[in-house]
């Protein structure tokens, strides 16, 4: 999303900056699937190593439905955490195998003390915004609700840390990349502060982030601008389509 350099969607630049510096990311890369060859109808853009993601057939076990009993694990898991707040974070991905990379980043930050992750959306899959058409691949987009005891600037840390645990690369603005991983909301906090604006700037623009964030609640409001469902009517959604053949999974 435009802000500073690129949001969850391909196409504008973020307003969440934070320290290149980190602590060390242990990657979780369950049920691993080989990526398959770029083909025909997946061009490919300068710089690119010629690769695609292999998404997830409809048959494969990880897109069924979330069993109850990982609910209920979740919501008891939340009750050890100290007056946690809520934050809404857009995950995007348009390179390599874009399924698998949005879960290994959902479960990872299942793995961050004082972190639980409390509802994820579908995928919705969306042209890449803000380059010409064809000279990038198509992005999986998703919202997620995380419960947190963590404060917002170390929330920010964490989810860098998973995109250069993914090889996230910076170098050019609306670049495609395996992972984004950004703070679209916390707890109602509004904030001015260029390392890390909340809401983010630019997400009553964004669709890929708008129309999933109201699939997980429909109730929700972006401070500042109001209802989600109100923004949704005022943007255009048309370029946002539904995956329904596959679905990120609640962590175990």
């Amino acid at each position: 999303m435009p802000g500073a350099s690129p949001g969850p969607g391909g196409g504008g630049d973020r307003a969440q900056t934070g320290s290149p510096h980190h602590r060390a990311l242990r990657r979780r890369d369950r049920d691993h699937h080989p990526e398959t060859p770029v083909t025909a109808d997946k061009p490919a853009y300068p710089g690119w190593n010629g690769r695609i993601d292999g998404d997830r057939p409809t048959g494969d076990p990880t897109v069924q439905p979330v069993p109850e009993a990982v609910v209920a694990r979740v919501d008891a898991a939340d009750t050890t955490l100290s007056n946690p707040k809520t934050a809404v974070i857009a995950l995007g991905s348009n390179i390599g195998n874009r399924l698998e990379t949005m879960q290994g980043a959902i479960d990872a930050l299942e793995d961050t003390p004082g972190v639980r992750v409390r509802a994820v959306s579908p995928v919705y899959e969306t042209d890449p915004w803000g380059v010409q058409a064809g000279t990038q691949p198509r992005y999986f987009n998703a919202i997620l609700l995380v419960r947190t005891t963590l404060p917002p600037d170390a929330l920010l840390e964490r989810g860098h840390a998973i995109e250069e645990a993914y090889h996230r690369v910076r170098t050019e603005r609306w670049g495609p990349r395996t992972i984004d991983v950004d703070i679209v909301a916390y707890q109602g906090v509004r904030s001015d502060d260029p390392i890390l604006t909340l809401p983010h700037p630019r997400a009553h623009e964004r669709a890929f982030v708008l129309v999933p964030w109201q699939d997980v609640d429909p109730a929700a409001e972006l401070p500042g601008h109001g209802p989600v469902a109100e923004l949704i009517a005022a943007v255009d959604t048309s370029g946002v389509r539904h995956r329904s053949d596959v679905e990120l999974r609640l962590p175990e």
